[in-house]
Order: C-alpha cells, then structure tokens, then sequence
C-alpha cells in the first residue's frame, strides 16, 4: 500500500511537469511538437480547445494501442489521457505564461519545454500506473517490432506531424527540433526516473518497517 502510494505521488507529478513542459513548447511559438500540431489544427478546423482534442486523439491512439497489444489499458492510461488535457488547457490560461519577444528567448522556452517534457513522460511511465495513449503505442510498437524508443518515437511524430499540418496546425524549426530531441531525452530520462522512483519505493516501505 505504501508503494502503491509512492508510485501514484510520482505518476500525478509526472503528469503535472510533462503538461507544463508541453505547454511551454507551445508557448514558445516556434513551431509546435508535432502532437499538438495535431491538437492545434484539430483546434483551429473544428474548435473546443487544445487539451480537449488532446482527450479525444487520445481515446483514439488508447483504442489502438490496446487493439495492438491485446490487454486491456491501466487506469493510468485512463487518467492521463484526461489529466494531461485538463492540465494543458489549466496552464494554457496562466496570465503570466507569455511567448518570448526575442528568438533567444523562444528558443530557451522551447528547449526548457523538450527536457522538461521528456523528464515528466520519465516519471509517470517510471510510476507504472499504466503510460498515456500515446506512449502506451510507443510502447507496444518497441515491443512489436524490436526498434529503440528513439526510432519508434521519430516514425509517430513525422506521421503525427503531416497530419497536423494537413490541418493547419503550426509547424515551424521547433518543431524540428521537438522531433529530433524529444526520443533522445526521453532515452536519457526514464531510466534515471526509474532509478528514482525506486529509491523513492524501497525507502518509504523501509521507513514504514523501522517505525514499526
């Protein structure tokens, strides 16, 4: 029970600085990363807002991933799929969350939004309460077909990518450089996550032991 506890505290802060990170990248307003170029257009053709089309792409990519892998998705995957829009959409009206005047300034908002992205896809895929929508088809492809987390995540977000800007949605050199960075932090990040969060585990359940 006290793991359990430690593993959903890291799952819900995962979730948190992985929607900050996203909305970030957007803020940035250098080219969106090919997901939310997708959301975005979704958003511009048809209305609702960015973290609502977020919802529903996700149930789609969740079905999917599901129909793959033959086992029915973790209430995580669930939760994330909801959490993550509300978030987004919760940052999205912070006042004080502007895009930068200078290009410096983008680019710094921009690469702050990959790493801190990539570090919070670390920790709530490292919680194991079940990966989002879209990093739970991430997951099934490396497992179906053998490719490193890097190649698999490229091959989603080109596709993801023309999709998105079939529908309007804004592509620019960040998003180039949210496709070609993103696989490589997430490669550095979750294994320094899953480390943590099994320290984190053990010491409380070893805690837990001492006070009895």
């Amino acid at each position: 029970m006290k793991e359990s506890i430690v593993r959903w505290t890291v799952y819900f802060l995962g979730l948190l600085v992985m929607s900050f990170g996203i909305v970030l990248t957007i803020k940035a307003d250098m080219g969106s990363a090919p997901w939310d170029v997708l959301h975005i257009g979704l958003y511009r053709q048809l209305g609702l807002t960015i973290g609502t089309w977020s919802i529903i792409v996700g149930i789609i990519v969740l079905v999917a991933s599901s129909l793959l892998s033959k086992q029915w998705p973790q209430i995580g995957a669930f939760l994330n799929m909801l959490l993550v829009g509300l978030m987004i959409d919760m940052y999205m009206m912070i006042p004080s969350l502007q895009t930068p005047h200078t290009f410096i300034g983008k680019m710094a908002l921009l690469l702050g939004g990959i790493i801190i992205t990539g570090y919070g896809m670390g920790l709530y895929i490292s919680a194991k309460m079940g990966a989002g929508p879209r990093d739970s088809l991430m997951l099934v492809l490396m497992e179906k077909t053998g490719w490193r987390v890097e190649y698999i995540r490229i091959a989603m977000e080109v596709f993801v990518l023309l999709v998105g800007w079939l529908l309007g949605g804004p592509v620019s050199i960040g998003t180039l450089v949210f496709s070609v960075t993103i696989g490589k932090v997430i490669g550095i990040a979750l294994p320094q996550c899953q480390q943590w969060t099994a320290r984190m585990a053990v010491a409380k359940t070893g805690m837990n032991g001492l006070s009895r």
